[in-house]
């Protein structure tokens, strides 16, 4: 699980940085950083109800 969680941090963090590339050489002149920015959102939120799964699910837990 520790794995699918940080490959999900690291497409997120692609991404993020693909919109700050595209940011710079576009300037603005087209969508993609846009795009960008939502597959990082959706990415975040995919990530978030992974996590709220797998703890239902109980394949995670609070460490004590």
């Amino acid at each position: 699980m520790k794995i699918v969680i940080i490959l999900f941090l690291l497409i997120i963090l692609a991404s993020l940085g693909s919109a700050l590339f595209f940011l710079m050489r576009d300037k603005g002149g087209t969508d993609r950083t846009v795009r960008a920015l939502t597959w990082r959102v959706g990415l975040s939120l995919a990530l978030f109800l992974l996590l709220m799964a797998s703890y239902k699910l109980g394949w995670i837990a609070p460490q004590r």
